[in-house]
């Protein structure tokens, strides 16, 4: 039997991350989306589950965080907060669903209704006081737990019209990481790019572009002769939290291997001085000529210097990094290359489980959800069925994947045997967190340029 290693902690020294937070998309700076603690929800009280839907002042196409037992207008409560595509973030209450304070942002007025969105998740300080949120107006803000208030608030673009803030933020070593995309259509200009801020004062520390990558700036989008090359992957910037490496994936773009990084997998050093890692498949040109980006989704790291890398052409590639290593440019060396779930466009972030003996991989697209294992150097798929997905969670021996046409499916994690389907609406990037005995996924389509959405609640009685 494969027994799970789940580390808790015994005691907490006030202001120290609870056992129970979802402080960021993707659980740890890894996005392994796999808590190495309980959270509560198992096989045998998840059919038990009651859904509270919570009405919110806007659409959240995009996952929530979670803050246990944090002080809010001088009480203690356990805390979701989400941002909504036009830039607000609110505070609910766990418990009963109510709304505890929102932060509007002055730019709401002018674009609620536009197509100029966000689809980021916050992000919490490990002090617990603050979250960190992004508007599509191209700037991040420090938010202030105990009511909202705003600390500091930073500019991460020149042209928000054509640069989004689509993926999750990150937070690491006292800095908040932002990367940024394009819009529906790839209008130009603009480049992806990696943003760097101090958590503390909300300074721009360091600036990477993936096109015109010499110039460590934020440059006006339209100084770069190249467009494109979006790091939009649901999961952003993944960290190594060893040596505080940042991996992102880029979309369409040119790419040469000297300053234009389109449609590749980068790692950068933490201040993003240099590239110490990079990768690009050998038809990287025809992936860019046919909107296959590689940059739909974000790398995953599978530990033993394995990284695994999915697109939109249906495949899934498995990368042996410490041959990547350095920034003379690597095309193509593969140690694999199989298939997404059914085939398609991965547009999800993958989930990383590591029990006592191996490491499984779980994954969904359009028109499926599967598992692996990291069997020596290669990838052996352990189960697969035909039901869509978008970002799946692991946690308490269960998968949790949403289904964007409606419903949260339960399955075992080893054997993929479905245990539930939860009821619920559709919606688009949006996946589950779960946490303290809960699950929380917010409903809806940033596409749909909604004014209002709904957060759901499920919990044990």
């Amino acid at each position: 039997m494969i027994r799970l290693a789940v580390v808790v902690a015994a005691v907490l020294c006030p202001g120290a991350a609870s056992a129970q937070d979802w402080p960021r998309f993707g659980w740890d700076v890894g996005r392994s989306n796999a808590p190495r603690v309980a959270m509560g929800i198992t096989a045998a009280n998840v059919a038990l589950l009651r859904r509270q839907q919570v009405n919110l002042d806007g659409t959240v196409d995009a996952s929530a965080i979670y803050l246990h037992h944090v002080v809010v207008h001088g009480a203690a409560h356990d805390v979701a907060f989400v941002t909504t595509t036009y830039g607000k973030t609110i505070a609910i209450d766990a418990d009963r669903g109510t709304v505890l304070w929102e932060y509007t942002p002055t730019s709401y007025a002018k674009l609620a209704g536009s197509y100029q969105v966000t689809t980021t998740t916050p992000a919490a300080d490990p002090d617990r006081e603050f979250i960190y949120a992004a508007s599509p107006d191209g700037a991040i803000q420090k938010l202030a737990v105990s009511d909202g208030r705003v600390v500091w608030r930073t500019a991460v673009t020149r042209l928000p019209r054509r640069e989004r803030l689509a993926a999750p933020l990150n937070v690491f070593r006292g800095r908040v990481i932002a990367t940024t995309g394009g819009y529906i259509g790839d209008a130009p200009p603009y480049q992806g790019h990696v943003a760097i801020l101090d958590a503390e004062t909300g300074t721009l520390l360091h600036i990477w572009n993936s096109l015109c990558s010499d110039r460590h700036e934020l440059i006006d989008p339209a100084s770069c002769p190249a467009s494109g090359s979006a790091i939009w992957g649901r999961a952003g910037a993944v960290v190594d939290s060893v040596t505080g490496t940042v991996f992102v994936a880029t979309g369409n773009g040119p790419w040469d291997g000297r300053s234009n990084w389109g449609d590749a997998v980068i790692a950068l050093d933490p201040d993003l001085a240099g590239i110490v890692g990079n990768y690009t498949p050998e038809n990287t040109d025809e992936l860019a000529g046919r909107d296959a980006d590689l940059g739909s989704t974000a790398p995953t790291l599978l530990g033993r210097g394995l990284v695994a890398q999915g697109g939109k052409d249906g495949k899934l590639r498995l990368l042996d990094w410490p041959a990547m290593h350095g920034g003379v440019p690597h095309r193509g060396g593969e140690v694999e290359v199989g298939s997404t779930p059914s085939g398609s466009d991965l547009f999800t972030a993958v989930a990383v489980l590591h029990t006592d003996s191996v490491a499984w991989m779980f994954a969904a697209d359009n028109g499926g959800t599967a598992a692996w294992t990291v069997s020596g150097r290669g990838l052996e798929r352990m189960w697969r069925n035909g039901h869509a997905g978008t970002s799946p969670v692991v946690a308490d021996g269960l998968v949790f994947v949403y289904d964007p046409g409606g419903g949260l499916r339960v399955y075992e994690a080893f054997s993929g045997r479905s245990i539930a389907t939860l009821e619920c609406g559709s919606g688009h990037w949006n996946s589950p967190i779960i946490a303290d005995g809960r699950i929380i996924l917010p409903e809806g389509n940033s596409n749909d340029q909604e004014p209002a959405g709904v957060l759901d609640i499920w919990r044990v009685p």
